[in-house]
């Protein structure tokens, strides 16, 4: 089968859809297969900023991985026989007994975001590019509520149900917050950032203790090598991501499910012990080339690259040639300065919920929030197939795909481990729900 053609959206503005999600990033993307492989009936239309998508364009770094089971796709957990698989991907593109001839657990990044960008392509019919929605309000029809989205250039669609698939806002630490520098930039701003620098950078901060700070801190060593790079981490040093297989059942739908039904204290308990396998910690392969290059050029009398353990950033000012940064000790209280010509905040992103480096909902539903429940503990009420719960009847049903971990648990991080299963718990929900 050919993809389809590559055309721009013609679903009239003025109709209301059964289903409108905004964004069209891989959660979306897969409950739009979903969609069309268990209910092509339904009437469903999405809206995405970018004009044309790249899955994590910022962060393919050369040699980078998946760090996840290829299986674990846009389908095969739902519906194994989907010619939307990675394996089909690969089938159709010619290069499938070469890719299992590569000696490699995991996908290159790479490979991955070329095969969510061909499953893209095929559901081009369905999809306004460029159109990044701005507002989400509730209007009645001929007494029947549906939601209606304005976009930047002041487009609307109208629709029965909402699922909102936007991923998740960058985390910012406070002392870089607000502060306008080209020479600040979040990890998924990185490879645009730094492609777009006049002239080398000879001294670079890295913020942070994940997986993809110590991919920059490589790709930055290898991409400049005379210069001076700093990685700063709150904890002792980089921590070794916890991959046990018992720790790995975390992101089974059985984990979800007990997860779900938790007390908010569990559900703490819980993401302490399972926060190594997705969060400030690094996979083996990476952190192990990190300290062998530290230890070389130690060995060679020429350190360029450096990891600040027990180090937390107070203060950033921005001046004509970088930001200047002053940097606390955590334990000893003592304070350093440093100056960077680039810094890179690898910080990760906003889980959903009322504390210190969360937000209380997206942005987006600023207008209609108020329809909707926050528990005690002042989380919002997501119920089991991720709708929103309602306050009061007359609410059309609204999803969210993507953002729910502090309900659902690490299985609804921003990784592809269920995300299929995902897709066919909220198509499960449409349907109970009457919009398909």
């Amino acid at each position: 089968m050919t993809d389809r053609p590559d055309v721009r959206a013609t679903a009239p503005a003025g109709e209301p859809v059964d289903v409108l999600g905004v964004g069209f990033g891989p959660a979306n993307l897969s409950l739009a297969i979903a969609l069309q492989e268990d209910l092509p009936e339904a009437d469903a239309f999405f809206l995405e900023a970018a004009p044309d998508p790249v899955w994590q364009g910022g962060l393919l770094l050369d040699g980078s991985n998946m760090q996840n089971h290829p299986n674990r796709d846009l389908v095969t957990l739902r519906n194994p026989r989907s010619r939307y698989s990675f394996l089909n991907y690969l089938f159709e593109e010619g290069r499938l007994i070469e890719h299992l001839n590569l000696p490699l657990e995991f996908p290159l990044r790479k490979e991955y975001a070329q095969y969510i960008h061909w499953a893209t392509r095929q559901f081009h019919p369905q999809v306004a590019f460029g159109a990044r929605a701005t507002e989400i309000a509730v209007a009645e029809t001929d007494g029947t509520p549906e939601y209606v989205v304005t976009c930047a250039d002041g487009s609307r669609r109208r629709a029965r149900s909402l699922v909102v698939g936007t991923g998740r806002t960058p985390f910012v630490p406070q002392p870089f917050a607000g502060l306008d520098s080209p020479r600040v930039c979040h990890l998924t701003r990185y490879l645009h950032t730094v492609r777009d620098l006049d002239e080398p950078p000879r001294s670079i901060a890295v913020i942070g203790g994940s997986q993809s700070a110590v991919e920059i801190v490589l790709d930055l060593a290898h991409r400049f090598p005379q210069a001076r790079i700093v990685n700063y981490v709150r904890k002792f040093g980089l921590r070794l991501k916890d991959t046990s297989p018992f720790s790995e059942e975390g992101f089974f739908p059985a984990f979800t499910d007990y997860y779900y039904r938790a007390s908010r204290a569990s559900k703490n308990e819980l993401d302490a012990y399972m926060r190594p396998t997705n969060y400030s910690s690094t996979d083996a392969d990476v952190l192990h080339h990190l300290y062998a290059l530290i230890y070389e050029q130690r060995l060679d009398g020429d350190q360029r690259v450096f990891v600040r353990g027990n180090s937390e950033v107070r203060t950033a000012d921005a001046d004509g040639t970088g930001v200047r940064l002053k940097v606390e000790e955590v334990h000893t209280k003592d304070v350093s300065t440093d100056h960077a010509d680039l810094v890179i905040l690898a910080t990760g992103f906003r889980d959903l919920g009322p504390h210190q480096g969360q937000e209380a909902y997206p942005a987006l539903l600023s207008q209609v929030i108020d329809r909707f429940q926050f528990d005690d503990d002042g989380y919002l009420v997501v119920e089991p197939d991720y709708r929103l719960r309602p306050r009061t009847d007359g609410t059309p049903p609204l999803f969210l795909n993507g953002l729910c971990e502090s309900s659902h648990g690490i299985g609804d991080a921003g990784s592809f481990s269920l995300l299929s299963l995902r897709a066919a718990t909220i198509l499960d929900g449409l349907r109970k729900q009457g919009v398909v």
